[in-house]
C-alpha cells in the first residue's frame, strides 16, 4: 500500500468502463479518487471539494471538451491536470499543455504509466521547494546551476552554447513533464520563432550530443511524438 491516502484524484471521462478500472487502479496506489462524466460535473466537483490533481479526457459529452475544463481550472488553479486523449488528437493534446496541462496520456494505456505520470505529478507539486526557485537541479550524473548559468556532467563542465543552456534550464525546470515545441520556442526565442519547430530540433541535437550517454538514443530528452520533449527522471 502506497502513503498517499490523503492525496484525491478526480477522473473525468464519460467511458464507465475506463472510470471503473481508473478509480481501481488509483484506489489501489492508496489514492483517494473521485469521478465525473462531463466537463460541467468535473467543475463543480473541482470547486466543492479541490483535488490535489484531475486526470481529464479530452472528448467529453456536454458541449464542454477537456480544453475548456483545462482553461477554466488554470484561471484559479495550479494543479497537475493529466489529460486522456485517443490517437489522432495530437493538435488537441498540444493545445491543452499550451493551455497549463502538465501531462498527456494517449489511450490505450497500462496502469503502471498512468501510477507512474500521476506520482511524478504529485512529486512535482508536492516538493518542499519548488523547483522554480531551486538554484540547482541534479539529476545522475548532470548538474545545472541556475544562479551561474553552468551545467556539468560528471563534473566536467559542459560547453553549452546560450541557446542550449536555455533550452536545458526550460526542461529541467519542468522536469518529467511534457513541453511542446511553442513552449519551448516561446521561452528560449521569443514568441515570433513559436513555429519554428526544425530550429528547436536542430538545438536539441546538438544538446543531446553533449549530455547523452548515448544521443542516439536519449534517455534524458525524450520526443513527444508531434507534440514536444520531456526531461525525464522516471524509469
Amino acid at each position: 500500500m502506497s502513503t498517499h491516502a490523503k492525496q484525491c484524484i478526480l477522473v473525468v471521462d464519460d467511458e464507465p468502463e475506463i472510470l471503473r478500472a481508473l478509480r481501481a487502479g488509483l484506489m489501489a496506489q492508496g489514492y483517494e479518487v473521485e469521478t465525473a462524466v462531463s466537463g460541467t460535473e468535473a467543475l463543480q466537483k473541482a470547486t466543492a471539494h479541490v483535488p490535489d490533481m484531475i486526470i481529464l479526457d479530452m472528448v467529453l459529452p456536454d458541449g464542454m471538451d477537456g480544453l475548456e475544463v483545462c482553461r477554466r481550472l488554470r484561471e484559479w488553479s495550479q494543479m497537475p491536470i493529466l489529460i486522456l486523449s485517443a490517437l489522432g488528437q495530437e493538435r488537441q493534446k498540444v493545445a491543452a499543455l499550451d493551455l497549463g496541462a502538465d501531462d498527456y496520456l494517449t489511450k490505450p494505456f497500462g496502469m503502471d504509466e498512468l501510477t507512474a505520470r500521476v506520482r511524478a505529478a504529485l512529486r512535482r507539486t508536492h516538493a518542499g521547494t519548488p523547483q522554480t526557485e531551486a538554484p540547482l537541479f541534479e539529476w545522475e550524473n548532470l548538474k545545472i546551476d541556475y544562479v551561474r548559468r553552468l551545467a556539468f556532467r560528471s563534473r566536467q563542465e559542459l560547453k553549452l552554447t546560450p541557446l542550449e543552456y536555455d533550452i536545458l534550464r526550460f526542461l529541467t525546470r519542468n522536469a518529467d513533464r511534457v513541453v511542446t515545441h511553442r513552449a519551448i520556442l516561446n521561452d528560449v526565442w521569443g514568441i515570433e520563432y513559436s513555429e519554428d519547430i526544425q530550429l528547436l530540433r536542430v538545438h536539441i541535437g546538438h544538446l543531446r550530443q553533449k549530455i547523452e550517454e548515448n544521443p542516439a538514443r536519449p534517455r534524458l530528452i525524450v520526443t513527444e511524438p508531434g507534440v514536444g520533449y520531456r526531461f525525464k527522471t522516471t524509469r
